[in-house]
């Protein structure tokens, strides 16, 4: 049973298949937030909760002099309010039309519901009726008439629930909100470090773990986009969790723009976590009668380490987060011209490429920037979606024709939200451009930004690349956004209402990306954002996979996917193989290397095809079927990262087919070391009492024959998946600098 309701006690206790979750309404209506961890039984873990006299936190008016031992400054709150006796960081907060701050928020009721909410114009895990429940628990502030509803979606299997809340004004004036998270969580008690996503540009998913101290941490974003520099996924865990051990908690913001995630310690050592839209460029007015939905939080809880809660959000995401045909259909192994040629080129040179990589057994061709307006660089032709026809020597459809002619699928790249000042859509509709009047606008890359709040624009965008799509042979579109958002205003909001802006922005983005899966559900859209500028569990909702960075070496690729593994599934992170020296960092790694760490992702090529020699195009070949052998192992098996690129010589990590019988384990050394120690791979995933049999792969065998695999181990030897776990093999040595080797793992009976 997902849920248990104690309605007399008005205890609400959800159920997963190994955490609990619970709240209470106390004797004042307040909502108290009195356990969320491993499984346990429905009692009520309100009588729990410690109360005591402190000074400087005061009591609720109707108590009057009968308990100072009741505070809303030290009680655990399933989402508290500002200005009304509770001094931490506060879920809501609101400016009423008395000028002031003060929102109070009590039960009224609760209701059940069957199957996985929705959110109107957001997106949000979804599920089938039978595998989901939803809990919607009702508040309200008495003086203002503020409607608050809490919705909870109970995932059972997935060890997963979702939060969203629902405001309302139920009340005969307006009310601004000021601040309005989507989730509130408070721990009793709990020695904590937490665990967040930084970066920049071309080098995202940088993994901090920080201890829990007094005071408030945060990270967020306030770029308009969930940005390169902080990713909107956070991971809590009691102090000295790792992979395999531990209680962990993990929340990921279902939401592609501004955010906050803010920790509090407070004064009596308890913590409060907050996720929502970030407050600094937010306001909403809400006239009577008015709602706003706020986006979801996915929540997962583990007691078996970060590794099970990685689990839990890549089955999410991969299952109930993305949609459509390309959801669990095999992504096409592509090419991507923009390392080959940049902005110089031809559309012979794009057709001789599409023949050479079909050669090798390449499926799809993906055209990137410069082939449309006045497009020879950066600086210009945003906005106008016209093919170059001088430069292509033929028009689109002649071209993409002619590529699909020689066997392949055909892409494009677009980038629909950005305009160029020199482009003849900002010369038309200046209006339509983000800027702020009388100001002169930040300029980045010389491009501003779309008003994507406006209806208006929505419909030009959405008419302009159907059109477009609809004239060519496309089976791929990479939609990326290059730059991120300042000086916010929009022409059609009065001076009021300029806070909704970012908001209605982001809504105005997921309103075109549904009509146009819709138009195009044939078609797989990755998303982009300068590479990771955007990777977030919203727009996989409308895109299965995204560019992961724009640094396609292949050792600083280890720490991107690293980070990225801990919310995110491989089948989301797009990877390529690219040319060395690196076009980033002048790094050389060996082609086995660049091949290896781009399979730990949607897998392809990045590099001028024409210069390889034979003996790399061979090697190319080769890389492909072991991708195509291993595609439905890497693309929906269990992922596991067994050793870290912030640590020692090599990392290593593996996916493990869900019944046990198969594994493929890579293994990058990233830093090479005199007389070096040993590195163990200890398998997980398999299955103790079966037997397997370990093997390199062809082609690393034929390059490295002296090398076998482990040391001693004779090509009909086998091993019990036991032993594999517990004690595990010893992966060989580099060989070369930035070796690579992928290993397979394959069940051949029982003990």
């Amino acid at each position: 049973m997902a849920m248990m309701i104690d309605t007399l006690h008005r205890v609400f206790t959800l159920q997963t298949k190994h955490s609990t979750y619970q709240m209470k309404a106390d004797e004042l209506g307040v909502l108290l937030h009195t356990y969320y961890g491993e499984k346990t039984d429905h009692s009520d873990k309100g009588l729990l909760c410690y109360r005591s006299d402190r000074g400087f936190s005061g009591n609720p008016f109707e108590l009057g002099t009968s308990d100072r031992t009741y505070s809303l400054d030290s009680l655990p709150q399933e989402y508290s309010g500002f200005g009304t006796g509770d001094y931490r960081i506060t879920a809501l907060r609101v400016r009423n039309q008395d000028g002031s701050q003060a929102v109070d928020l009590r039960y009224t009721g609760h209701r059940v519901e069957k199957g996985k909410y929705g959110i109107p114009g957001l997106p949000a895990v979804y599920a089938e009726e039978t595998e989901a429940e939803t809990l919607v628990l009702c508040l309200r502030d008495a003086c203002s008439g503020l409607e608050v509803e809490l919705y909870y979606g109970i995932l059972e299997e997935l060890d997963t629930i979702t939060r969203a809340v629902k405001i309302t004004n139920r009340g005969n004036k307006a009310v601004f909100l000021e601040k309005a998270a989507s989730m509130n969580l408070d721990w009793e008690y709990g020695d904590f470090q937490w665990i967040s996503f930084y970066g920049r540009h071309s080098m995202e998913m940088h993994v901090q773990k920080t201890d829990v101290h007094h005071g408030i941490q945060s990270v967020g974003s306030v770029r308009g986009i969930s940005s390169h520099q902080y990713n909107p996924l956070l991971l809590l865990c009691e102090r000295g969790a790792n992979e395999t051990m531990g209680s962990c908690y993990g929340f990921s913001f279902v939401y592609s723009g501004e955010f906050l995630m803010e920790l509090e310690k407070d004064q009596l050592d308890r913590t409060r976590l907050l996720c929502g839209i970030h407050p600094d460029n937010f306001s909403w007015t809400l006239e009577e009668g008015e709602t706003l939905w706020l986006p979801e939080v996915i929540m997962t809880y583990s007691d078996r380490g970060l590794g099970k809660l990685s689990g839990n959000f890549h089955r999410v995401i991969r299952e109930h987060i993305c949609r459509g045909k390309w959801r669990d259909k095999r992504r096409p192994i592509l090419i991507n011209n923009w390392e080959a040629t940049y902005f110089d080129f031809t559309g012979e040179r794009l057709i001789t490429i599409a023949r050479e990589a079909k050669k090798l057994g390449i499926e799809l061709f993906v055209m990137d920037d410069g082939w449309f307006g006045k497009r020879q660089d950066d600086n210009s032709g945003l906005g106008d979606w016209v093919p170059n026809e001088q430069k292509l020597d033929c028009t689109l459809q002649e071209l993409a024709g002619r590529i699909v002619a020689e066997g392949m699928e055909f892409g494009i790249w677009l980038e629909p939200e950005s305009i160029s000042v020199d482009s003849d859509l900002y010369r038309s509709h200046p209006e339509w451009a983000v800027e702020i009047p009388g100001r002169r606008p930040c300029l980045s890359r010389n491009q501003l930004v779309l008003d994507f709040s406006r209806r208006d624009v929505q419909a030009y965008i959405i008419e302009t690349i159907t059109e477009l799509l609809q004239g060519i042979p496309v089976t791929y579109v990479k939609w990326d956004f290059n730059r991120a958002i300042c000086d916010k205003f929009s022409g059609l909001l009065d001076s009021g209402r300029q806070g909704e802006f970012s908001h209605r922005y982001v809504l105005g983005l997921y309103s075109v990306l549904e009509t146009l899966i819709e138009n195009f559900p044939e078609i797989l859209f990755e998303g982009c954002c300068g590479g990771g500028g955007r990777f977030d569990a919203g727009i996989l909702y409308y895109m299965p996979q995204i560019w992961c960075s724009d640094t396609t070496d292949a050792i600083e690729r280890l720490g991107i996917q690293y980070g990225a593994s801990f919310g995110y599934p491989v089948s989301a992170m797009g990877s390529h193989v690219s040319t060395v020296p690196n076009h980033q960092t002048g790094r050389i790694t060996p082609l086995s290397t660049r091949g290896c760490v781009a399979m730990a992702g949607t897998f392809g090529y990045e590099l001028d095809i024409e210069q390889m020699t034979p003996e790399e195009k061979e090697e190319v070949r080769k890389q492909i079927a072991i991708f195509q052998t291993y595609a439905p192992l890497i693309q929906k098996g269990v992922y596991y990262r067994l050793s870290s690129p912030l640590e020692g010589t090599c990392t290593v990590w593996e996916i493990a087919d869900p019944d046990g019988r198969e594994a493929l384990v890579s293994a990058v050394y990233h830093h090479a070391e005199a007389n070096p120690v040993p590195v163990r791979a200890r398998v997980q995933g398999l299955r103790d009492e079966l037997y397997y049999r370990l093997r390199l792969h062809e082609d690393f065998a034929e390059k490295y024959p002296e090398r076998t695999l482990p040391y001693g181990f004779g090509p009909d030897e086998t091993i019990s998946g036991a032993a594999l776990r517990q004690y595990g093999f010893v992966v060989p040595d580099a060989a070369d600098g930035f070796q690579a080797w992928q290993i397979s793992v394959e069940v051949c009976g029982e003990g």
